[in-house]
């Protein structure tokens, strides 16, 4: 954080401060909306949520170090008194990034891949120089300003994950923190119940590009060369375009790719040379992610061989992303149940299928959400594809849509042993009785059915 006085905070954001005796105080440590996490020095949002008002914590927040709490109305400690916190905090963002003259700010979106990618980013870049970039998934007009402002006038690289869930949110955050290189990693079928097609959440993921400067301006972005609707973006901007995928014509792409119990080593290829990897994260599909980090790396100037290097010494990061844990008895649960779609599901089900390379194959499936008119196709196509992939255990979770998962999935192969559960202490139960040592257990749903929980108290057996 760039430390700033009470009254500087209080004028970026737009507000003014209320039982602060002392303006001239300073904010010295990041910005935090959970109480519990608060550093000495640091700045408290007070956001109303689902369940609680950050508000009611705000001398909790004090107590615990915060030097200032950003707030709707006077909650007894000192504060910036604002009309709308999230729209504050997104003006003093924008205020410290405009500070940042030093920093390249790199942003990136996709339909599916995002957090993945920036975490391999992240490891990656700050090989190079000191990186800040976005915590968990953190990614919308809440959670940018919250990494923007654990900057420092010195950073050299800070990444931005940007979601969107209309039209217009990319824009906004943008808006926000106009970056210097803009990722775009895919457009599927995530949020296209929102959305209403492919198309519509190309235009939307497309804004990230149209806000890059110009290429004399140092504006480049970094394009799939596999995705046609990604590969289009270009003819939305000026910036320098660099493309990655497994396509022959991209700038930097992955040749002679294998699998090794789901991880894969591939030759990195960029314009100035190539490299070996070999991954760590598992999946397949993580071989686009890290050709997407590479190009990126490859844009603010690193070599092949240190790209190469950092990419095959990356680890998974944030929980719920095919985070791989082996139990004592020789269990290993695949805990990918963040969130899902009808990409992810696929991907998902794939790095299940190699990293059992002939031990028992167990998929634990729930419902997923936001698919609109390709609710039932999306499932019934999930269904089909864990039949003929090889899974040897199918249990769903959920109501119809689970249902349709499972009714597919017998009619693509009906010696498959299919088992429905309501919910995850049903799921529960059916694993307990079903799992033995050496299986390997994968669990995706919708993040609404908590199935993170499940796989937590799974891995907590052993």
């Amino acid at each position: 954080m760039i430390p700033m006085t009470l009254t500087e905070v209080a004028r970026l954001a737009g507000g003014r401060l209320d039982a602060a005796p002392d303006p001239d105080a300073m904010v010295t440590a990041p910005a935090v909306i959970d109480s519990r996490l608060v550093q000495p020095g640091g700045l408290f949002a007070a956001l109303p949520g689902e369940h609680v008002d950050g508000h009611d914590y705000a001398r909790q927040a004090v107590e615990a170090g915060a030097a200032l709490v950003v707030a709707a109305r006077p909650v007894g400690v000192p504060a910036v008194i604002v009309e709308d916190v999230t729209a504050a905090m997104g003006r003093l963002a924008s205020a410290v990034a405009a500070r940042l003259a030093d920093t390249i700010v790199i942003a990136l979106t996709g339909s599916s891949g995002k957090t993945s990618t920036k975490d391999l980013l992240l490891q990656v870049l700050r090989q190079d120089a000191p990186t800040v970039a976005t915590e968990r998934s953190f990614n919308n007009e809440i959670g940018l300003p919250l990494t923007v402002l654990r900057a420092e006038a010195s950073t050299p690289y800070l990444v931005l994950e940007m979601g969107a869930r209309h039209a217009g949110h990319i824009a906004y955050l943008t808006s926000l923190v106009p970056p210097q290189i803009g990722l775009v990693l895919n457009v599927g079928t995530a949020h296209v119940g929102e959305f209403g097609s492919r198309e519509a959440i190309a235009q939307a993921k497309g804004e990230l590009i149209e806000a890059l400067p110009d290429a004399a301006d140092g504006g480049l972005a970094v394009l799939n060369a596999d995705d046609p609707l990604v590969a289009a973006m270009q003819t939305r901007t000026r910036a320098v375009i660099a493309t990655f995928g497994r396509a022959p014509h991209a700038d930097v792409r992955a040749d002679e790719v294998e699998l090794d119990r789901g991880r894969a080593r591939f030759t990195l290829t960029t314009p100035h040379g190539t490299a070996p990897v070999a991954l760590r994260v598992v999946g397949e599909h993580q071989v686009s992610n890290a050709l997407a980090t590479a190009a990126v790396a490859h844009g603010v100037g690193m070599a092949p061989a240190a790209i190469a290097e950092a990419l095959s010494d990356a680890e998974p990061l944030s929980s719920g992303r095919l985070e791989v844990v082996e139990r004592s008895d020789g269990v290993t649960v695949i805990n990918d149940a963040f969130n899902a779609n009808l990409d992810s599901m696929a991907a998902g089900l794939r790095t299940l299928t190699a990293m059992a390379d002939g031990r028992r194959a167990i998929a634990v499936l729930g419902e997923m959400r936001e698919l609109g008119e390709e609710t039932t196709s999306a499932h019934a196509e999930v269904g089909r594809l864990a039949a003929e992939l090889g899974v040897d255990l199918l249990i769903t979770v959920g109501a119809a849509d689970a249902q349709t998962i499972a009714v597919a999935a017998r009619a693509a192969r009906p010696d498959l042993v299919v088992e429905q559960a309501t919910d995850r202490h049903t799921a529960q139960d059916l694993l307990n009785d079903a799992l033995k040592p050496g299986d390997v257990v994968f669990i995706k749903a919708s993040h609404a059915l908590h199935l993170e929980q499940l796989a937590t108290d799974l891995i907590n057996q052993r």
